[in-house]
């Protein structure tokens, strides 16, 4: 598989799953919480709403690579992401955003406190895995034979 496909994979799995865990670092420690994503692949883009009461905005101004994780596990699908992260203050990109994840948090898109946390990747990780029950087959065939299973694809690109 080339590049281009992997890119297009990993692109095509967050599409598919929509909500990961973004991690931020707090100092010396590492914080993640699960966030509703809305991946723009021409921008080479991942975006969020969040709120500007959240810790999110002092961490990622002090520290601003961030990982974000998709999981997939009943299809046994996983893309890890490091980027960049920037907070923006964007009414235009709330309103294109806004759907029922965001009204679970606001009222409205026209909420003053609501931010736009942007994630440039710099590069990203799949797992792509036939599914659980082929995954266990493969296991347990390999185990039988003392071999390694085939669990699918799995690929690192620079995005």
């Amino acid at each position: 598989m080339t590049e281009y496909d992997d890119a297009a994979r990993i692109w095509d799995i967050i599409d598919k799953i929509g909500f990961c865990m973004l991690t931020t670092q707090s100092g010396r420690d590492l914080r993640a919480r699960p966030m509703a994503a809305y991946a723009e692949r021409v921008e080479n883009a991942i975006y969020f709403l969040t709120d500007a009461a959240s810790h999110k905005d002092e961490e990622i101004a002090r520290w601003p690579n961030v990982c974000l994780t998709f999981a997939d596990t009943k299809g046994q699908k996983y893309v890890s992401v490091s980027g960049m992260a920037e907070m923006m203050i964007d009414r235009e990109r709330v309103e294109e955003l806004w759907g029922t994840p965001a009204k679970a948090w606001w009222e409205s898109p026209e909420d003053p406190s609501i931010r736009v946390l942007k994630v440039t990747p710099s590069f990203a990780e799949y797992w792509d895995s036939p599914g659980t029950v082929m995954s266990y087959i493969k296991m347990a065939a390999a185990a039988l034979s003392s071999s390694k299973p085939n669990m699918g694809d799995n690929a690192k690109v620079e995005l």
